[in-house]
């Protein structure tokens, strides 16, 4: 099932390949890449999904992996058993290309144990004679 959550994107097209941020919230998906932003609305039904998704760029230079130059509206079917989802995608401006792609779940880190023996926040001072010490050379 597709959590809420940030997700890290990698797709690719016959013509080009890019990564991208992705944030699922509430029934809606945006994020954006090195070239576009995106968001739209998003359906879960079990372990699959579908999602309408509107792009607008936002940095001008090359093409996009569809290898059209302005804004698309994608249709993207996906499907996520787990933490890792794999989707295609199509766009009516791109004639026919299809988007394959993978959206990985970021996990949050988990909070660091507290330290035992100090005082929390406080940090030892540095001492250099405490460094390890190299092997003298000959020369």
């Amino acid at each position: 099932m597709l959590k809420d959550g940030t997700y890290a994107a990698w797709y690719k097209t016959p013509l080009d390949q890019g990564t991208g941020i992705v944030h699922v919230a509430d029934g809606q998906i945006w994020g954006r890449d090195s070239l576009m932003t995106y968001h739209g609305s998003l359906e879960v039904d079990g372990d699959r999904f579908t999602a309408t998704v509107s792009t607008k760029r936002h940095t001008e230079g090359r093409i996009t992996v569809f290898g059209v130059y302005d804004e698309l509206t994608l249709d993207i079917e996906g499907t996520c058993p787990g933490k890792i989802a794999t989707y295609t995608a199509t766009a009516g401006q791109a004639g026919g290309i299809v988007l394959q792609g993978t959206l990985i779940l970021t996990e949050q880190p988990a909070a660091a144990p507290e330290r035992t023996g100090q005082v929390t926040g406080q940090v030892p001072a540095f001492n250099p004679d405490k460094l390890p010490k190299l092997p003298k050379r000959s020369r």
